[in-house]
């Protein structure tokens, strides 16, 4: 069975996907909605995230797959012959690129709008956010401008860039490796592109290591402060250019079950306690880069090298399909669970696993609902419309 399936040709943006890879990619996302169950508690009690701890480091693992997938797209098209009528131009990646990731943007956007009326308008300090500010930060949601902190329409009050909803972050700096891809890093030579990885690679460790955020993790890049910011570009430049040197490299191997080998594995390594500092070093930061860095592309490579039988290729294709999807619509509605755990004090999941099981659904059922009813169809029309 083959490793690649080409179930959404129809976009034309897209070669046949790697089924393997979609899979993980969707179940990654399902792991990062299940990290932000217990960040619901850690919000509840006023502190850390104390079970299923790293899996915010689902988010590297998609900035990985993205240099990956985007290098394998793209790298070749780019190389043909320019009398070609298949001759990819920036203006034209950039199209498909926008026709990709921004209509769910936008649809999340709208979600973040409703949940947050559906609260009343508070913030996190329990104040009310006039009307007219709320709106504002939603038409600069539309077109992805994001807050500074302290800003008017900084509509929760914590800083968020884009506080309707806030994994949009990684979205801005995957827009970001999009446009540093196209223009710079697309041109550069196997080796030289292997020096800037090392380069990234150091100034992330020294980041990270040195706990220079101040979270004791990696889990920066969601505010616009000078912290943020920096961290975050390196957050995600260094896997992206990665997954760009694995995919340009990459030469299968023979691999059975890896999806599930995978999965677990993912799962696993989210899960390992909080590590503390020692000595001013960032053991638990460490930890997480250790993963990046060494078994991350590890289970990139299985992953493309895998093959799946009908019954696990048609999870693949699901989670493949749903992974975006959920990933940028689950928080709106994790907002209003926040809201709920906070009011009622609870602060485990043994206290609301039957509405942590809802919430769960919920966001399932709505990421498929948006990408069926609208994502796909959106993008099938702007690509005939843009002849994209």
């Amino acid at each position: 069975m083959s490793n690649i399936n080409s179930s959404q040709n129809y976009f034309l943006d897209t070669k046949p996907h790697y089924a393997i890879l979609d899979g993980l990619r969707g179940a990654a996302a399902l792991m990062v909605l299940w990290y932000h169950v217990f960040e619901g508690f850690a919000f509840a009690k006023g502190s850390i995230v104390e079970t299923f701890n790293h899996g915010h480091i689902a988010v590297d693992f998609f900035f990985m797959l993205s240099g990956f997938v985007i290098s394998y797209a793209y790298d070749d098209r780019w190389k043909t012959p320019q009398s070609s009528s298949k001759k990819l131009t920036i203006g034209t990646f950039f199209k498909r690129r926008l026709i990709r990731l921004h209509p769910m943007l936008i649809i999340g956007a709208f979600i973040g709008l409703i949940t947050f009326l559906i609260q009343g308008g508070v913030k996190w300090d329990g104040s009310t956010t006039p009307f007219h500010w709320t709106m504002i930060a939603f038409v600069l949601t539309l077109f992805f401008i994001p807050a500074y902190p302290g800003a008017p329409y900084d509509i929760r009050g914590n800083a968020e860039m884009f506080p309707l909803n806030g994994p949009s972050w990684s979205l801005f700096f995957e827009y970001i490796g999009n446009i540093i891809y196209a223009l710079f890093i697309r041109r550069l030579s196997n080796k030289i592109l292997t020096l800037f990885t090392i380069l990234i690679g150091l100034l992330w460790t020294w980041f990270v290591a040195f706990d220079i955020s101040g979270y004791d993790m990696i889990g920066i890049g969601w505010t616009l402060d000078s912290a943020n910011f920096f961290g975050g570009l390196l957050r995600m430049l260094f896997p992206f250019s990665l997954g760009m040197l694995l995919a340009r490299n990459f030469k299968p191997v023979k691999i059975k079950g890896i999806f599930w080998i995978a999965t677990i594995i993912l799962f696993t390594l989210f899960s390992i306690p909080y590590i503390p500092k020692t000595a001013n070093i960032s053991i638990n930061g460490i930890y997480e880069l250790c993963c990046i860095m060494l078994v991350f592309p590890i289970l990139v490579w299985l992953g493309a090298s895998g093959t799946t039988k009908p019954f696990t290729a048609k999870i693949c294709n699901f989670l493949g399909d749903i992974s975006y999807p959920l990933y940028i619509v689950h928080y709106p509605i994790m907002y209003l669970f926040y809201a709920w755990l906070i009011d009622n004090q609870l602060y485990s999941l043994k206290e609301t696993w039957l509405a942590v099981i809802l919430v769960m659904i919920i966001n399932i059922a709505l990421a498929y609902a948006c990408l069926k009813l609208y994502d796909e169809p959106i993008r099938r029309r702007l690509s005939k419309l843009l002849k994209a």
